[in-house]
């Protein structure tokens, strides 16, 4: 099977396109045949020494996280999926060698979950960490809810930064799936057009107007739940409108490694401040995440593409350096590999 690797940390430049064995699934894994894989920021960092440093857990690591594809070989003990089975996956490479850029991939049977009937490998490889991590977000509020389903968010006001992104697109759709009011804030006429094909009830450009006069007129008790993927940039912006017992759930360090937050405005809210990695929230998150996901799928959410709110860019497998440049360059939407075809 065909497969990209890489033996050392580096820029994209280590990712060698080469032949290797096909794998077999062992107690408690599955095969799948990869027909789409999603990058994702995560997987260039991991590749440029941000996860590993200066050295590799493995002598040999093939990336990417999430990806769709085919069950086509089952191991001992695994009775929820079979051969056949269309799946997406999530954290693929996760303390494993393998992720989705190649051909055939094995990974346990509890990270590859089943697509619901009529629901794309595109969409299936672009779920995983976005879609994961924007669950997690929405659901850290000390009055919960802890699930998604629809109404679990009704009467609520969430809060999304940088609604074009892939998380942000995924954080609207299942935020207002669920019932909430959906605020994003964007840079850009063409992002906001993107955010609210995504279903953001609300769009303000913090660039061009007072951002935090804006959402207070639309939300005047305040915000919720903040979705956030820069808190070094928007701490005040964040401290200005949150609501009383609100949670800001951060999930990246976009603008910066450190921030500085106002205390008096957040004492004043009792506001609660969540990071979040997809990597170490721990089985039971997980699953629930992957629970509900699919189960907006089966309602018809999470839909992708420039019409849905997010613009989808493909490279071939063989180009994988490239579609991990985009990525690192901040290509607008989502970039997806078609590995193989259907």
């Amino acid at each position: 099977m065909r497969s990209i690797v890489y033996t050392k940390p580096g820029d994209s430049s280590v990712l060698d396109l080469v032949e290797r064995e096909v794998p077999q699934p062992g107690p408690g894994e599955v095969r799948v045949r990869v027909v789409v894989s999603g990058v994702n920021p995560t997987d260039w960092k991991a590749r440029a020494g941000g996860t590993y440093g200066d050295g590799l857990p493995f002598p040999e690591i093939t990336p990417n996280q999430d990806g769709a594809g085919v069950v086509d070989a089952v191991g001992e003990g695994v009775d929820i999926l079979h051969e056949g089975d269309r799946v997406w996956l999530y954290m693929a490479a996760a303390s494993r060698p393998t992720g989705t850029a190649q051909e055939y991939t094995v990974v346990p049977a509890s990270r590859a979950v089943a697509l619901p009937e009529g629901t794309s490998f595109d969409v299936g490889a672009s779920l995983g960490v976005p879609a994961m991590t924007a669950h997690r977000a929405l659901t850290t509020h000390e009055d919960g809810p802890s699930r998604l389903a629809p109404g679990a968010l009704v009467g609520r006001t969430v809060l999304v930064a940088g609604g074009a992104g892939a998380v942000g697109h995924a954080a609207i759709q299942l935020a207002r799936w669920a019932g909430a009011t959906v605020i994003s804030t964007i840079s850009s006429d063409e992002k906001a057009a993107l955010a609210t094909a995504a279903g953001a009830h609300h769009t303000v450009n913090y660039r061009d107007e007072d951002a935090a006069a804006r959402i207070r007129e639309i939300a005047p008790d305040g915000v919720d739940i903040v979705v956030e993927v820069s808190i070094p940039q928007n701490a005040q912006l964040v401290a200005d409108v949150l609501a009383n017992h609100g949670v800001v759930s951060i999930y990246a360090n976009n603008g910066g490694d450190e921030a500085t937050l106002p205390i008096r405005p957040n004492m004043s809210v009792n506001a609660r401040y969540q990071f979040l990695l997809l990597y170490t929230i721990g089985d039971r998150a997980l699953s629930a995440a992957a629970e509900d996901v699919t189960a907006a799928l089966r309602d018809g959410v999470l839909p992708v593409g420039e019409d849905a709110g997010l613009p989808l860019t493909r490279f071939a497998l063989e180009d994988t350096a490239a579609a991990h440049d985009a990525v690192e360059g901040d290509v607008v939407g989502k970039v997806l590999i078609d590995v193989a075809g259907e």
